[in-house]
């Protein structure tokens, strides 16, 4: 098996049989390397069926895979929900089986990596010595621990905390709710660590424990036994698996490089053979006005003044470094400093298609937004006038690291029209000021703000303003507004 990948699985001090399976090998015509966990749900027999066709057809869809990466591993779940479901109509014994999983996609040679997942198995990069939660738990006690409501001891020892609201093969609501996968893309470095686990681990061995291990000079061998001695040595209640993938290419490191050496050094260092001997040449003094006296504190001072010089390139070199280093996006959790990510291909072409439009109206078609539309950075709307139309199904899904609104309208546009236009999750879903904005059949799913407006006044001047309230047909959602923008159909 390759150095920079390895699995491997145990049945605990408590089960009889292991529920869990593991994937780790390369796909894509050896492009890739495939990682995943696979956690059986529903008994003796139920869950290791279950796991074991979630595998092959994860193998499988993934094998030869061409095209775009996030929607075939998403293809790659369903298929294997699929399949579950149907021998569960096929087989009464196991019609309470499932599984959850999580899996990544490696590019080595790109220094990224991509991921799908359901259910409470988990993926972590390590970079930096610094742990870093990817996956977010579905179950009621993960959304606690996600959330800042309960700490991780308090998670680890919940009596839910095993109780799961999303698997395969669990519900159809997988080729549904576009929500159900969750799904991203990293930076992996060199130098960076992925691990993906059940909760066999992390139900007994917490985030520093985990941390300890890690991060130690020894194999990845050494390490998945180590992560699997110690959940066992806590109580070992589950099967325990992990999974872990290294990018294994050299860190950049900076070099401080030392001033040149004076003339005077480079010929004593020809004189004594240690470096070809230079021709010498007739040394003229030039007139010096005044002329130190040589000796002891003279030389004391030369070297004070290099080691100086030496200690602020030095310290620029280490400053440049570290900037470079935050520069980074880090996928994160709330405790975390988080650096901005980059935007995905949807999120750009979004953009773009916003910015250059220069007619009335943007029309919007679900063929070329196959998929939610991950949000990581406010969309900014800045023409005087826009009408954007949806053809289809257009969500705007905010990405599980990101704080700001969907939308922002320009302060100094006049009206926007939206139509057919979804919001999911976001803290808030529109940020305006004191422009026109017609909503027509816009939905707003699970956002805390709908729509936020901020008024610019007269500073220190007297105001006379009125602030008409907004009127919604509670059946289609859209405002009931006295008259249209030019344009609007």
């Amino acid at each position: 098996m390759a150095e920079n990948y390895f699995g491997l699985t145990d049945t605990g001090k408590v089960r009889t049989n292991n529920e869990d399976t593991f994937i780790t090998q390369k796909v894509m015509g050896n492009r890739m390397v495939l990682a995943a966990v696979i956690d059986g749900v529903g008994g003796y027999s139920g869950g290791e069926v279950a796991a074991d066709i979630a595998k092959n057809v994860i193998i499988d869809r993934l094998s030869g895979l061409q095209g775009e990466i996030i929607p075939g591993m998403i293809d790659a779940f369903k298929l294997a929900s699929k399949q579950i479901s149907d021998r569960k109509l096929e087989d009464k014994e196991l019609e309470s089986m499932a599984c959850v999983a999580t899996m990544a996609l490696v590019d080595l040679e790109n220094n990224q990596f991509f991921y799908a997942h359901v259910g409470d198995t988990r993926l972590y990069l390590l970079r930096d010595a610094s742990l870093i939660k990817i996956s977010k738990d579905h179950s009621f006690v993960g959304f606690l621990e996600d959330s800042g409501r309960l700490t991780e001891d308090a998670a680890m020892n919940h009596p839910k905390r095993n109780e799961i609201n999303k698997a395969l093969g669990f519900t159809s609501q997988i080729d549904t709710d576009e929500s159900f996968i969750e799904t991203g893309q990293s930076p992996f470095l060199p130098g960076d660590l992925l691990l993906i686990c059940s909760d066999g681990l992390t139900d007994l061995v917490d985030k520093n424990g985990i941390l300890d291990i890690i991060t130690q000079k020894t194999s990845l061998q050494d390490k998945a036994a180590q992560l699997i001695t110690t959940a066992n040595a806590n109580g070992g209640r589950d099967n325990v698996t992990v999974v872990l993938v290294q990018n294994d290419k050299a860190q950049q490191r900076p070099q401080a490089t030392m001033p040149a050496s004076s003339p005077a050094k480079r010929n004593d260092e020809a004189d004594d053979g240690i470096t070809p001997a230079r021709p010498k040449q007739q040394h003229i003094e030039p007139e010096i006005i005044y002329k130190a006296p040589m000796g002891p504190n003279r030389n004391l001072g030369l070297t004070l003044i290099l080691g100086f010089l030496c200690l602020v390139f030095l310290s620029s070199t280490i400053w440049l470094f570290l900037t470079k280093q935050k520069a980074a996006a880090l996928p994160g959790e709330t405790d975390t400093a988080i650096v901005q990510k980059l935007r995905n291909a949807d999120e750009v072409k979004l953009q773009d298609a916003i910015d250059a439009f220069k007619g009335d109206t943007l029309v919007l078609s679900d063929t070329a937004f196959k998929q939610p539309i991950i949000i990581t950075d406010t969309l900014h709307i800045d023409q005087d006038t826009l009408y954007i139309k949806v053809k289809g199904n257009i969500t705007l899904q905010r990405d599980t690291s990101y704080k700001g609104p969907a939308l922002s309208i320009a302060t100094d546009n006049k009206v926007v029209v939206l139509e057919n236009l979804k919001f999911k999750d976001f803290n808030t879903g529109i940020d305006l000021g004191n422009s026109s904005l017609f909503l027509k059949n816009t939905q707003f799913i699970n956002c805390k703000l709908h729509v936020q407006r901020k008024y610019d006044l007269p500073d220190s001047k007297p105001v006379n303003a009125d602030f008409p309230a907004t009127k919604v047909n509670p059946q289609t959602a859209k405002p009931q507004t006295p008259a249209k923008p030019n344009g609007t159909r």
